[in-house]
């Protein structure tokens, strides 16, 4: 084997057969060869293999289309020997039913025999890097059917107290290889709400079943009934990956842990509370692989957008953002701090929770129970000379007005209020305590937002809308009681959206810029209303209206706009 890769070293030229033959000569150990080049540091992974694949007469593959791995090898090899042996099964047309089975270790024959007995056909070696086969893998096994519903049925049919002592942790939600039935059960449950999309898990125990609800697209839907007896066992598994006391079914509790899914890493936040029928637990997950949004990426109007940017630039002044619960406030937050984040500025953040990690940033954690609250937190904040402060919320009169303080002495700050339109967190902040002359000198801009789905782009047509939806967007033609002459669509539902005609969000947006006409009546108290009234004369677009635009646009329906934004009062 030696001689034959010199000589096909030497006639290829894929790596330097001189240092080769020094490597091999200086080899000492019983180690494979393969194993021994591999772990040279002479030599790359890649010119390695395609040696190999030279000198055996084997195909070297650069990618691994993940369509050619058939469902006979996901069912019969685990995700954890696949992972540990670094070999995936593809078969192409023209295979005469051999498997090919890529490999990223040239000479191991064992793993080559067990996968051809485990399927029962006939294989064949080629050859590929770790980093392809480990793509390769975790995309395959993310497409499996999952085996909830038959783990559910072996838990039921075994003895439950047994079982209590097997809620031992496990890192890799792939890996379900000899698991206890709960881990299993628990591990098919986030994958499968990872699979969905789903930012929320709802373990909802009733009087008869325990309901498993998943957020997806900010809507809940049902998607899976356990077993009554099964509710300590998945509770006890959480409490146990979350950090939380097993033992304490009485308070609530809140914890937090990381869980991967091959290679992504997958935060996930956890809280349970008693209720009549048993403890109630939800996880909101936090999937970092996805990354932070870019302002471009949020849904903006290229007029807001301008505006928006524009105030990013501004070196002193507060800048809200309101809306509800869910309507990725923290996510604009995060954006327009990533879009200012550079060398030249120091940016700090209050947070309670630290949803993602910003590189650049520092990032503070509320802590209520050992005195650090927002408002003690921004006093010291203060001292460390920031240039840009994001408060997570302001919940009291005392962060209103250190935020407000904070920008009048040279900083611009951000902050989240939980207001129905723009205008509406004026009156708020007025409500608090907060004193005119502070609010209308510091506030620059305040911006309300609303999620809405999007048409699934693959079972997207068209339709006609009625009269009352087109008259509720102000779309409707007087006259002729028609559309003004534009095209509606609607999603018809399909596989790829779990039949809801709709796949993923985008925001829409209410920018209300502060002038100094809107100043004078933030001094003198005038209601939310007339404020709002003032903003329209200067050209607000009221979400409604942002709503309307990606109607029109064919980015959402009517029924979703109707559903999140409230009609303008004029």
């Amino acid at each position: 084997m030696k001689e034959l890769l010199l000589q096909t070293a030497r006639k290829t030229g894929l790596i330097d057969a001189e240092q080769l033959a020094e490597v091999l000569e200086n080899n000492k150990t019983n180690d494979r060869l393969d194993e021994v080049l591999l772990r040279c540091p002479y030599f790359t992974e890649e010119s390695v293999l395609r040696l190999f694949a030279a000198a055996l007469g084997q195909e070297f593959l650069a990618e691994i289309p993940v369509k050619l791995v058939p469902s006979e090898f996901v069912d019969a090899i685990p995700a954890a020997y696949a992972q540990h042996h670094y070999l995936i099964g593809i078969k192409r047309e023209g295979d005469n039913g051999e498997l090919i089975v890529v490999l990223s270790k040239p000479l191991d024959a064992n793993a080559l025999d067990n996968v051809s007995k485990l399927i029962g056909v006939p294989v064949r070696p080629s050859l590929a890097t770790m980093a392809v086969i480990t793509a390769a893998i975790d995309i395959a096994y993310e497409q499996r059917s999952t085996v909830i519903e038959e783990v559910a049925e072996e838990l039921d049919s075994q003895n439950l107290d047994q079982l209590v002592d097997e809620v031992a942790s496990s890192n890799d939600l792939l890996d379900v290889v000899n698991r206890p039935p709960v881990i299993r059960l628990v591990n098919d449950i986030l994958f499968r709400a990872l699979q969905l999309r789903a930012s929320d898990i709802h373990v909802h125990p009733y009087e008869t079943k325990i309901q498993i609800r998943y957020r997806i697209d900010g809507i809940l839907y049902d998607t899976l009934s356990l077993n009554r007896n099964v509710l300590p066992l998945v509770i006890s598994r959480i409490k146990v990956m979350a950090g939380m006391d097993i033992a304490e079914r009485r308070m609530p509790q809140d914890g937090r842990c990381s869980v991967r899914l091959g290679q992504r890493e997958v935060d996930l936040r956890v809280s349970t509370v008693p209720t009549s029928y048993g403890e109630r637990s939800v996880l909101r997950i936090l999937d970092k692989s996805t990354g932070i949004f870019s302002l471009n990426e949020l849904g903006l109007w290229e007029e807001d957008l301008k505006k928006f940017d524009t105030l990013l630039n501004r070196s002193h002044g507060v800048i809200f953002v309101t809306g509800p619960t869910g309507s990725g406030k923290s996510t604009t937050l995060y954006a327009c701090l990533n879009r200012i984040n550079s060398a030249e500025k120091n940016v700090i953040t209050i947070e309670d929770p630290i949803e993602y990690q910003l590189e650049g940033i520092s990032q503070i954690q509320v802590a209520s129970k050992k005195g650090m609250t927002f408002a003690t937190a921004l006093r010291h904040v203060l001292r460390q000379d920031p240039d840009v402060i994001m408060v997570g919320e302001v919940r009291d009169v005392e962060t209103a007005r250190m935020a407000i303080q904070s920008s009048l002495t040279g900083h611009l700050v951000f902050s989240t209020l939980h207001t129905n339109d723009s205008a509406g967190a004026i009156s708020r902040l007025l409500d608090l305590g907060v004193e005119p002359y502070l609010a209308s000198s510091s506030l620059i801009a305040i911006m309300a937002q609303r999620l809405v789905r999007k048409i699934c782009p693959d079972c997207r047509q068209e339709y006609i809308p009625v009269a009352h939806e087109l008259r509720e967007l102000g779309l409707l033609d007087i006259d002729s009681g028609q559309a003004r002459g534009h095209k509606f669509f609607v999603g018809a539902g399909c596989e790829r959206c779990f039949q809801t005609g709709y796949r993923g969000r985008t925001g829409v947006y209410e920018l209300m810029m502060v002038n100094e006409k809107i100043q004078e009546l933030i001094y003198e108290r005038t209601s939310a209303g007339a404020i709002k009234k003032l903003a329209l004369e200067g050209g607000l677009q009221t979400l409604r209206m942002d709503g309307a635009r990606k109607v029109l646009n064919g980015i959402t329906t009517i029924a979703e706009v109707l559903r999140v934004t409230q009609a303008d009062i004029l």
